[in-house]
């Protein structure tokens, strides 16, 4: 008994190995290149087709499907991303996961990469140690993958070869012969596995490493493949758990995608797999697979990749139909459920460097939020129909409890994001959007107190003359210029010194506005027709204009480096 736990032990020791390494190459990647992969988020919304290279890519990238269906999830949750998008982007990252296989099969048992490992290691640690650039982020990256290689060969040498268990072979091969219901087996089997591992790459090296030690044949490994492809679904509905109705249908529409995909494959599935392996012997190896153990890797490789990219294409085309499939069977709570928030959504590979472009979008709108209340204190003051005021109080009203919560959403998340190991540029990247949040809700209070004052000079019938109106009108366009350029500079993906220049132009001639409007206001104290209530109420709205310039002076000064 105790020499099966030791084994048992050896194994999930060996996988957590593989995944730690994984883990760690990703998280050196995504620092060493955090900036490129946000770009490559940044153009997923144009529409689905973008949405698939960029999931590929990305999962390219983190080595982890889950990690990218977690963002997307999550993207949907915070009313970044439509269904459509999100669909898209889902299935770019089924096919960006089917690297993983590649990469084992062909470094893992042809090459026999592990090999390099220690060499790796040697060249690896010493740069951890500088601080230059981008080198230390490569150094994590390499030994990431040295780790990956020597897990996955540890695991080789944990699961014992057929000479040393043919028992547990006859034990499976009574599972492999009940033919339709043997397939159904291995789904589930295949689900469990990745399920458990949470991690379908993981879940797919224990795949190849049985096939090549010949515990399991080509079919058995392939329907294998196609239940891990159910299992890595169940990630992103738990994560969707906590977040709205849109987060709930995006996670949906993975696990819809991959189930109606295996659905039909399953189907095909011997003679799918007999094609495959004719074309592969006659471009990739020589012997089939289905008497050579060692060239299953491939097969299964080609096989993962081929169907998802199979599926991929019969789907792109029905995306709308899954959307709607989708919003059939998750149902909204209520009005509650369909508010955008973003939600810190938990993943089995750390997405920092990739989560921060979600929190810029989110505060983009935060700031086209806040602007427009500049367009409500306009309408306040200028309108001449008697009911357009009250209507824009109300909304002031309502837009600075929104800000309030905006405002309190994405700082607390921006403080989860920093406790992780993020690099320098994306730390200051939090701190610049944590000011930011911060300014923003001081500009919708100071929006609200103006609202208050233009309200008590309402009810006072105190009146402006043209000058004043005219003045109050050029720097509130001032003001709007200003978000423009505030809010531009919140969204960019690096450090824009042509937006901070921008922003002090504005800020100077704003200034300049404001030093007219109280020259102008101290001239007129001596004539005899001041009206010191009409100046005060002014000089207070002018001030207030003022100080809102300030703050989006310091949002463009916190945003661009």
């Amino acid at each position: 008994m105790i020499p099966v736990i030791v084994d048992i032990l050896n194994v999930l020791g060996a996988l957590a190995f593989f995944i730690y390494g994984m883990k760690i190459m990703s998280e050196g990647i995504q620092k060493a290149g955090g900036v490129q992969l946000r770009k490559v988020l940044s153009m997923m919304t144009r529409n689905r087709f973008l949405g698939v290279f960029s999931g590929f890519l990305v999962t390219a990238f983190l080595q982890s499907s889950s990690a990218t269906t977690v963002m997307t999830v999550s993207f949907a949750n915070a009313g970044l991303l439509s269904l459509i998008e999100a669909a898209g982007l889902i299935m770019g990252a089924n096919i960006g996961t089917t690297i993983t296989a590649w990469i084992i099969s062909v470094l893992g048992f042809q090459v026999k990469l592990h090999t390099l490992s220690f060499p790796i290691f040697a060249l690896a640690v010493p740069l951890l140690f500088i601080n230059k650039g981008k080198v230390r982020f490569l150094g994590e990256f390499l030994i990431g993958f040295a780790l990956l290689f020597l897990g996955l060969q540890f695991l080789q040498e944990s699961i014992p070869t057929l000479q040393n268990d043919s028992e547990t072979l006859a034990f499976l091969s009574t599972f492999a012969n009940w033919g339709f219901l043997s397939g159904i087996i291995f789904i589930l089997i295949g689900a469990v596995s990745a399920i458990i591992v949470q991690s379908s790459s993981a879940a797919m090296a224990l795949t190849l490493v049985m096939s090549a030690n010949g515990w399991i044949p080509l079919e058995v490994a392939a329907t294998m493949v196609l239940g891990q492809n159910i299992g890595t679904t169940l990630t992103a509905e738990i994560a969707a758990l906590v977040g709205n109705v849109f987060a709930k249908r995006a996670a949906r529409i993975h696990s819809l995608f991959n189930i109606l995909g295996i659905c039909w494959m399953f189907l095909i599935l011997p003679f799918f797999l007999e094609v495959l392996d004719s074309i592969l012997q006659q471009t990739i190896y020589t012997n089939s697979a289905y008497t050579d153990a060692k060239n299953v890797p491939l097969a299964l490789a080609a096989f993962h990749t081929t169907f998802n990219i199979i599926n991929t294409c019969l789907f792109i085309g029905f995306i709308p139909w899954l959307v709607n499939l989708a919003t059939r069977t998750v149902k909204s709570g209520g009005k509650k459920d369909e508010i955008n928030r973003l939600n810190y959504l938990a993943s089995t590979v750390s997405i920092s460097e990739l989560s921060i472009l979600e929190v810029q979008k989110k505060a983009a709108h935060f700031g086209e939020i806040t602007g427009r209340m500049t367009d409500f204190i306009s309408t306040m003051l200028f309108s001449i129909n008697v009911d357009e005021p009250e209507a824009m109080m109300t909304k002031i009203n309502k837009y600075e409890k929104i800000t309030n919560r905006i405002s309190s959403e994405l700082t607390e998340y921006l403080l989860k994001i920093s406790k992780e190991d993020v690099t320098s540029k994306t730390a200051f990247k939090i701190k610049g959007l944590i000011d930011s949040c911060s300014e923003l809700e001081r500009i919708a209070n100071i929006f609200h107190q103006m609202a208050n004052t233009i309200e008590r000079k309402r009810d006072e019938k105190i009146w402006f003359n043209q000058q004043q109106r005219t003045r109050l009108t050029d720097l509130l366009e001032l003001i709007n210029r200003s978000f423009d350029i505030g809010n531009e500079n919140l969204a960019a993906a690096q450090d824009n010194p042509s937006g901070k220049a921008k922003a002090l132009k504005i800020e100077d001639r704003i200034n300049a506005q404001r030093d007219l409007m109280r020259q102008e206001s101290q001239e007129k104290s001596s004539r005899q027709d001041y009206n010191v209530h009409s100046e005060l109420i002014y000089h207070n709205l002018f001030t207030s204009l003022e100080r809102i310039g300030d703050h989006l002076f310091n949002i463009s000064n916190a945003n661009t480096g």
